[in-house]
C-alpha cells in the first residue's frame, strides 16, 4: 500500500472541511470572528510515553487527548489537528485499522476534525505528533504567568490514577498478576481525559491554568514560576479516585509517585477568591468535581497527612 492508498483508506475519512480531503498541499483554516487561535503540538513514541504492546486505539486517543488537554488549560475550543505518523518496520493494517478508528472516537469526543500531516517509514520506533488548533476570545488566553498571592489553588479530577497505571501496565505486561483496583488505573493511563467541559468555568474564573502532564507537584511549580510567587498546599487535599487510595493504603509510599508521577491531564489553576463559589458552581454543572487544594503565597509549603512540611527529591516526569 502506497502512502496515498494509506492516507485515503485510514485518514480521509477522519478529515473536516478544512482539511480538503487531505488531497491537497496544506488546510485551509478560518478562524472564528473576533478570536485568537491557540496552537499546541505534542510528540509520543513508543517506549517512551507508550509501550509498543499498547492498543492502538488508545495509542491514537492519548496523542490526541494530551494535545486537547493543552487546549482546555488555556480556554479554547478545538478546532482541528495536524497528524504525523511515523510507521516502524511490521506496521500492519489492522494495526492502522484501530489506530485510525480510535483517533477518529477521540476527535468526535473532542469536537474537531483532522485538517492535514504527513505519513512516513522509520527505522526506528512508532512516532507520532499531532498540532491541535483552537480558538479563544481576543486577548483571554489563560496563561500560566496570570496566579497573583492570595488567589486560590484548584485542581479537576483525581490525581495520581495514570502515573498507578502506567507501573500496573508494566507490571501487566511482564506477567504479573494484578491487584482487584488496579483496571481503572490502567485505563487512566492508557485513555486521558481531557477536561475540555471545564473550559467555560476557566474563562470566566481562572486567572492562571495549566495542565498537569508531568506531576502535579512540579506542574504547579511551574505555574508558580511563570507567576513569580508559590504554592502553599494541604496535600491531605489532593483528590484521590478509590483505587488510588487502595494503592495508597496497601503501599503509602506511593504518594511520591501520586504527586509527581504525571500523566494526570487534569487541569490545575488559580482563582480569585471572589470568583471561587461561581467557579465551582460553573464546574458542577458541567458535571466535573474540582478540588481546592491551597493557594497562591509568597513561599513554597507543601503539608503533608500528618501536618508536617513536606519535601520533594523529584517533582515531575522528565520527557528527555
Amino acid at each position: 500500500m502506497n502512502e496515498s492508498d494509506l492516507i485515503a483508506r485510514y485518514f480521509a475519512p477522519l478529515a473536516g472541511p478544512g482539511g480538503l480531503g487531505l488531497t491537497d498541499d496544506a488546510a485551509c483554516l478560518t478562524p472564528p470572528p473576533g478570536c485568537d487561535l491557540v496552537l499546541t503540538a505534542d510528540a509520543l513514541v513508543a517506549g517512551t510515553h507508550f509501550f509498543s504492546d499498547d492498543p492502538p486505539d488508545a495509542i491514537a486517543a492519548k496523542a490526541l487527548g494530551v494535545n486537547l488537554s493543552d487546549l482546555a488549560a488555556k480556554g479554547a475550543d478545538p478546532l482541528g489537528y495536524l497528524l504525523a505518523l511515523a510507521l516502524p518496520p511490521g506496521w500492519t493494517e489492522t494495526f492502522l485499522d484501530d489506530f485510525s478508528r480510535g483517533l477518529g472516537e477521540a476527535a468526535k469526543a473532542g469536537g474537531l476534525a483532522l485538517l492535514g500531516g504527513d505519513t512516513v517509514k522509520t527505522s526506528g520506533p512508532l512516532t507520532l505528533s499531532i498540532t491541535a488548533l483552537g480558538a479563544v476570545p481576543c486577548g483571554k488566553m489563560i496563561r500560566r504567568s496570570g496566579a497573583r498571592k492570595g488567589d486560590l489553588l484548584y485542581v479537576s479530577g483525581t490525581i495520581g490514577d495514570a502515573a498507578l497505571g502506567l507501573a500496573l501496565r508494566r507490571a501487566e505486561l511482564e506477567g504479573a498478576p494484578l491487584p482487584p483496583w488496579a483496571a481503572p488505573l490502567i485505563d487512566r493511563y492508557l485513555r486521558p481525559r481531557p477536561r475540555l467541559s471545564l473550559i467555560p468555568a476557566l474563562r470566566a474564573c481562572a486567572r492562571a491554568a495549566m495542565d498537569v502532564s508531568d506531576g502535579l507537584i512540579g506542574d504547579l511549580r511551574a505555574m508558580m514560576r511563570a507567576s513569580g510567587a508559590f504554592a502553599q498546599v494541604d496535600l491531605a487535599r489532593i483528590p484521590l479516585s478509590p483505587s488510588a487510595q487502595a494503592a495508597l493504603a496497601a503501599d503509602p509510599s506511593l504518594l511520591d509517585v501520586i504527586l509527581t508521577g504525571g500523566d494526570d491531564y487534569e487541569i490545575i489553576c488559580a482563582v480569585p477568591p471572589a470568583f471561587s463559589k461561581e467557579f465551582e458552581s460553573l464546574a458542577g454543572a458541567a458535571q466535573l468535581a474540582v478540588t481546592r487544594i491551597g493557594e497562591v503565597a509568597d513561599r513554597e509549603n507543601f503539608v503533608g497527612p500528618d501536618g508536617a512540611p513536606q519535601s520533594f527529591e523529584r517533582d515531575r516526569f522528565s520527557h528527555v
